[in-house]
């Protein structure tokens, strides 16, 4: 009996627990959302340039970029890939950059996957879900970690090439 209880105590929670990582993506009104502002002194008119300028050249498939006065936006997407076996992800996620006297804030959110593999549904679903279970423990494939490292990476690297090309 003293057996049974330290592997319920000790062991198995290693084992159910073993999709919840510390990987930081960030979450607001229970939605996946990536948000950074960025400060700089460049006027007006040439923070919206930079923007537009820069979300032509890092998703340079991306057809349809909505302007309006003081926002850029667009959809970005990116592709995760989550097994030796070839098995990726398209992650689309909608892009906003607001821009201000003081400088930008990016916005990336609303991101929905794709899998690309046999077997499964290729449509495009809220990825929120998917998280939500894998932070529960609850992982949906053994493909649920390398997803979400992609995306923070993914995401994290878009916004580092936001700010070194927009600043200038």
């Amino acid at each position: 009996m003293l057996k049974k209880i330290f592997l319920l105590l000790f062991i198995l929670p290693s084992f159910t627990g073993f999709a919840q990582s510390n990987i930081p993506i960030p979450m607001k009104n229970g939605i996946i959302f990536y948000e950074k502002s960025y400060n700089s002194n460049l006027s007006k008119q040439e923070l919206y340039s930079n923007a537009e300028k820069w979300l032509k050249n890092y998703f340079p498939e991306e057809k349809k970029i909505i302007k309006t006065p003081g926002e850029i936006a667009g959809t970005g997407i990116f592709k995760i890939v989550t097994s030796q076996s070839g098995n990726y992800y398209w992650l689309r996620f909608n892009i906003s950059i607001a821009v201000n006297d003081n400088g930008y804030t990016l916005k990336a959110f609303n991101v929905y996957e794709k899998p690309i593999e046999s077997g499964i549904s290729n449509e495009y679903s809220k990825l929120e879900y998917r998280w939500w279970d894998f932070r529960q423990g609850k992982p949906w494939s053994a493909e649920d970690e390398p997803l979400f490292k992609g995306l923070d990476l993914d995401m994290t690297s878009m916004m580092t090439s936001f700010e070194k090309n927009t600043s200038k």
